[in-house]
Parts: C-alpha cells; structure tokens; sequence
C-alpha cells in the first residue's frame, strides 16, 4: 500500500490520502490523475486495469485502490 500512497503523492502533495475516502467523488483526483494512476499502477504491480475495474469504487481511496490491485494481481 506504500507504494500506491507514493503514486499519489506524485499527483497531488498537498493530500491527505490515508484519511480521503471520496477522491473521486469529490473530484480531487481529475479524469487525467486516473489515467495517469491507472498507468503507474499497471506499471508498478504488473497488472492490468480494465474498463470494468475503473469505477469511482475502485479509485475512491488508498484501501479500495489497495483492494482492487491485490484482486487483479491473485486473478
């Protein structure tokens, strides 16, 4: 999960992400910080993010983010 909070941090310094739990839902992360997200995160856990993973669920907050990764990587 370190190493999803450093990813975030890259994006955006100035948030707390251990305590947000609506990034998307209150619009601190934009449609480019999830692309660029969903890249470094194929990237740094060889997976691969698809259509049906980019929900606003998925991407809410560092534990949903965490959850998601470690379901793609036991698939």
């Amino acid at each position: 999960m370190d190493e999803i909070l450093s990813i975030l941090q890259e994006l955006h310094d100035d948030v707390d992400f251990e305590k947000e739990e609506k990034l998307v839902d209150d619009k601190i992360l934009d449609s480019f910080d999830l692309i660029t997200l969903a890249s470094e995160l194929c990237d740094a856990f060889d997976i691969e993010i698809t259509a049906k993973e980019f929900i606003p669920e998925n991407f809410n907050s560092v534990q949903a983010l965490w959850r998601m990764v470690q379901e793609l990587m036991g698939e």
